[in-house]
């Protein structure tokens, strides 16, 4: 999920390792558009720590980002024509398109759509519950202590709901990731004195 096509898993496969070495993850990739002009559209962020820090990023992690990916996509020129690079955070109803993701996300809300028909429909809402091998949780909206596990294999699409737990969740994780930030600054000050 986090690329559509072939041509979108290989640019995915060329440039994991160059957002790793400074520090984010390749949320997804998308090449669109004809011959003529084509965008390249990548969505990345900080990986989740363990003390809610880390996932949106602002925008100077994207510009920081675009041009460690530029570094290696100018030379290896893997895409044919002329392209627009962009760079951006999955924002806070993001797609959820990694199999940690829907641990990371267990207990917010989704929407999930399957390749195929399970449980007489292709499409479904309700909460994460987590992954269990490589099944995917979800407490089905409507439906009382009924979790339903689907296979990862299964999912085309899948999306956070904007809810007001979601909300909050945002608003502490950019929290964490201010006061890291400000620490890190304290500590270099400290460090230069």
């Amino acid at each position: 999920m986090r690329g559509k096509t072939q041509e979108d898993r290989d640019l995915i496969e060329l440039l994991d390792p160059v957002a790793e070495s400074l520090g984010y993850e390749i949320v997804r990739l998308r090449l669109m558009g004809g011959a003529e002009q084509r965008r390249l559209q990548i969505m990345a962020e900080h990986p989740l720590q363990e003390d809610g820090s880390g996932g949106d990023m602002n925008v100077e992690d994207c510009a920081r980002l675009s041009r460690g990916l530029s570094e290696v996509l100018d030379p290896a020129d893997p895409i044919a024509g002329e392209y627009t690079l962009e760079v951006s955070s999955p924002g806070i109803d993001r797609p959820l398109t990694r199999l940690k993701d829907f641990d990371d996300y267990a207990g917010l809300e989704a929407r999930i759509e399957l390749d195929r028909v399970a449980e007489g429909r292709k499409r479904f809402k309700g909460e994460l519950a987590g992954v269990e091998d490589d099944q995917v949780g979800l407490n089905i909206e409507g439906e009382d202590d009924v979790t339903v596990y689907f296979p990862f294999a299964w999912i085309i699409d899948a999306k956070l709901v904007m809810t007001d737990a979601l909300m909050d969740r945002g608003a502490k994780q950019r929290a964490a990731r201010l006061k890291s930030e400000s620490d890190n600054e304290d500590l270099s000050e400290s460090e230069e004195d």
